[in-house]
């Protein structure tokens, strides 16, 4: 496939493959799940076209292990999944994260605890910053609102996984993965498998070759020496990989917060309400972790509170952004659930606060 430089018309999901495929990914390993399976189905016929591996597992247990497998040796990997999928991840990624090995890992969110439903949702969104793992495990998580930046983000996060040796979390949700829309791809990457030098090789003649383990295993002090090593890689992360977008922020007297499909509604309504003279600004995450608490340093003096934006029944964004505005504003929230929010809604809800009648919006008080 080419097309390099060209915009194309694709499916979220599929554009993601590709970008991966184009990024030097050249093992995939995962199981076939609702509203993530057309990336399983694309790698299934382009690995084979640029000589890579691709294995259907028999559940997702499988496919986290592999990947652990294959970035061991130095590959360029990825697993997706969604809903109950990605709560079967969870362990082999805490498993990731204490061996220092890179891996891209794509959560297409779904609706729902237990089997849930397939509609689109963004309801994972304190396992996948707050949870993914047992122990302190903390992943990278970028949060793209489109087709483009979804490829991007690709791109984005094997960088980033191989800077940190760490793995990087895509959470995507149903609507960004079933859209299409126009996107350009990138030129194709070549990926040195042998470029680093902790990967295994094999061994042969029965030597004892290297291991890919606990780090906390071979650390001066061991587990102690570890915990040093762990939360400077994780300062390092929190105070470089910030990603935001702010959107009329700095005389703002409300500000949205939302990521992904949600985000693209609050910006028209940050239009829609300038036009009509409320001054609705937004904040849109990019990464979920690190968390941008950066970007609420800018908010104005006059602010009257944040807006929580999500396709939640519980306001997964407030702990983080109680934290961020150190609980001196008001949380307010709209929660659509399985509906993608209405831009007018959001209007509306903006124009409640600022009228102090907003007994009909969830609110947060400090």
């Amino acid at each position: 496939m080419s097309n390099t430089g060209n915009s194309v018309i694709m499916k979220g999901n599929e554009a993601l493959a590709e970008a991966a495929i184009r990024s030097g990914c050249r093992f995939y390993s995962g199981y076939p799940i609702t509203p993530q399976t057309e990336i399983l189905e694309y790698m299934s016929w382009r690995m084979l076209e640029v000589e890579g591996e691709f294995i259907q597992t028999e559940d997702e247990l499988s496919g986290i292990n592999m990947i652990y497998g294959a970035s061991a040796t130095g590959a360029r990997v990825l697993t997706t999944s969604a809903g109950p999928g990605f709560s079967l991840l969870q362990e082999g990624i805490s498993y990731l994260v204490a061996a220092d090995l890179p891996a891209v890992i794509v959560d297409v969110a779904r609706l729902g605890s237990g089997l849930g439903d397939i509609f689109q949702s963004q309801s994972d969104y304190e396992l996948a910053t707050k949870g993914n793992g047992h122990g302190d495990t903390i992943v990278i998580t970028l949060t793209p609102a489109s087709v483009q930046e979804t490829v991007d983000f690709v791109l984005l996060a094997y960088d980033l996984a191989e800077k940190y040796r760490h793995p990087v979390l895509i959470l995507s949700d149903a609507a960004i993965g079933q859209m299409m829309e126009g996107v350009v791809l990138p030129e194709m990457r070549e990926h040195d498998i042998d470029k680093f030098d902790w990967t295994v090789k094999g061994c042969s003649n029965n030597t004892v070759g290297k291991k890919i383990t606990n780090v906390s295993y071979f650390c001066e002090g061991a587990y102690y020496g570890y915990e040093k090593i762990y939360a400077d890689k994780i300062k390092l992360i929190s105070e470089n990989e910030q990603r935001w977008e702010s959107v009329q922020v700095e005389d703002a007297d409300i500000v949205a917060v939302a990521y992904g499909i949600s985000s693209r509604i609050c910006k028209e309504a940050v239009q829609s309400a300038r036009k009509d003279g409320v001054k609705l600004g937004l904040i849109r995450l990019k990464t979920a972790t690190p968390f941008p608490a950066k970007a609420f340093e800018h908010l104005s003096d006059h602010c009257k509170g944040i807006l929580l934006v999500e396709m939640s029944i519980s306001a997964q964004l407030k702990s983080d952004v109680v934290v961020a505005t150190k609980g001196r504003l008001p949380i307010y929230a709209y929660l659509s659930s399985v509906d993608v929010p209405e831009s007018s809604v959001t209007e509306d809800i903006a124009k409640k606060i600022l009228n102090d009648d907003a007994e009909e919006v969830l609110v947060y008080e400090p």
